[in-house]
């Protein structure tokens, strides 16, 4: 079979040809071999290293998590990726932790039909700073 031009594996992993040669450069995917013309040819392996990543991607791992993963494959993983899907999880209920949260602090801001941040925040209970929320002057915040 002969290689794959870069237009045809962008279509078969359901990408842009910009999303393709963005994961060359970040060493997502090798390096193809050029044609005497200069033209990138790819093997099939190079359509499904890019569904993986955006699968992984789906599940919440950023790019350079998936990186990690991909160049620990061959040698000794130090973790699997179940103990690092455990991990992601773990953030995922936090996160949506925080959602509900902050869904039930707007809840509060609707139903006490509050005009402005200033005077809502003084009268009621939900706008005051608890331990769980970053200080004012907290470098995040600026």
């Amino acid at each position: 079979m002969s290689g794959l031009r870069v237009g045809e594996v962008a279509a078969r992993a359901g990408v842009n040809v910009e999303t393709l040669r963005y994961y060359e450069r970040r060493g997502l995917l090798a390096e193809p071999l050029r044609t005497l013309g200069g033209h990138r040819s790819y093997d099939e392996h190079a359509v499904t290293v890019i569904r993986v990543v955006k699968a992984a991607q789906a599940l919440g791992f950023t790019l350079d998590e998936v990186a990690d993963m991909l160049a620990r494959r061959a040698g000794a993983a130090t973790d699997t990726l179940a103990e690092r899907a455990q991990a992601k999880l773990a953030d995922v209920h936090a996160r949506i932790a925080e959602l509900r949260d902050m869904a039930e602090s707007l809840q509060a801001a609707i139903d006490e039909r509050c005009v402005d941040l200033i005077s809502c925040a003084q009268t009621n209970p939900w706008a005051r700073a608890d331990a769980s929320s970053p200080a004012p002057d907290d470098e995040e915040n600026r």
